[in-house]
């Protein structure tokens, strides 16, 4: 029995999955910012699985917290307080409107909490997964600008870690739709070149981008204005959106391909594709041209890690 990490595992479609990892028996790690909501979303999911929760305080738009948060981790694995850590899934996202916002560390809080933080505690635990461990990363079709879901948010622009980071420090700032879809294609660039970098270093270790598809009931247009997500999760509204092309999931159908794609067997070597989840079905997809340019992504790597300022004896041994 294996454990999983879902970052922003307490609610919507993470505590879905979540959910679903527990009634097949794993045990779970939850990590998000809200230290009580965490903790009563762990209650509910030992009470009523049975299963061994533990919760970590993890804000992932903040760089010193994602170190804080794998050092417990990996305090926690140093006294056996859980078995090996099968899976990762990068599941915590925000898409901001209005003014534009930054971290702590002053970089665009669309790409610290969507793509930067993460990168950072993907290599700060990939060396504490088991061998056969799995990295889930929750994607969004908003990242392709060819399709209804990239049109519908904003084209996603130039995957430059650098000027992601400081965007709207020298002039008008991008939307935040813009951001969010360019997030998302950052995470997709990270998610092939990591599958890559561990096929070149003969690791078992799988790499997966998954599109749960668009989940009106999730919390991530929080920021939006009510009247518009009362609408959106209307059926009415959804028909039309399915109508228009848009790729819809569902929390059920979502969190469940989720939970199996973090382990069961059959995605043992789906490393590096990109999975979506389209009107209850599952399916291999096509990801936008610019996701699969490998200069880019490897300059995307770079960049971050000079973000993230990642220290030679924090990088994983596992892809060096």
């Amino acid at each position: 029995m294996g454990t999983t990490l879902i970052t922003g595992g307490h609610t919507g479609l993470g505590f879905e999955t979540a959910a679903k990892l527990a009634a097949k028996k794993q045990n779970l790690i939850l990590a998000g910012r809200n230290s009580s909501a965490v903790e009563a979303a762990a209650e509910r999911l030992r009470e009523r699985f049975g299963v061994q929760v533990t919760t970590v305080r993890l804000d992932v738009s903040s760089l010193g917290s994602v170190r804080s948060a794998a050092a417990e981790i990996k305090r926690f694995i140093a006294a056996g307080t859980f078995n090996d850590l099968h899976a990762l899934i990068c599941n915590a996202g925000a898409q901001f409107r209005g003014p534009i916002e930054y971290s702590a560390d002053g970089f665009e809080l669309t790409f610290s909490t969507n793509y930067l933080g993460h990168f950072l505690l993907v290599n700060l635990l990939l060396d504490t997964l088991a061998q056969d461990g799995r990295i889930v990363f929750t994607a969004s079709g908003t990242h392709d600008p060819d399709t209804i879901d990239g049109k519908m948010v904003g084209k996603a622009i130039a995957a430059d870690a650098m000027a992601l980071a400081h965007e709207g420090r020298q002039g008008k700032a991008s939307a935040g739709g813009v951001l969010y879809a360019t997030s998302k294609l950052c995470l997709l660039l990270f998610a092939y070149e990591l599958s890559r970098r561990l096929a070149k270093h003969r690791s078992n270790l799988t790499s997966i981008a998954f599109d749960p598809g668009f989940i009106p009931e999730t919390g991530l247009a929080r920021t939006s204005p009510a009247f518009a997500v009362s609408l959106l999760r209307t059926n009415g509204m959804k028909w039309l959106l399915r109508k228009l092309g848009v790729t819809m999931g569902s929390i059920s159908f979502s969190g469940d391909a989720s939970a199996r794609i973090a382990t069961d067997p059959q995605f043992a070597r789906a490393s590096g594709q990109y999975l979506q989840s389209k009107d209850s079905t599952l399916v291999p997809a096509q990801s936008s041209k610019a996701s699969y340019d490998e200069q880019t992504a490897a300059k995307l790597w770079n960049d971050s890690m000079a973000l993230v300022k990642l220290q030679s004896n924090e990088m994983p041994k596992v892809i060096q």
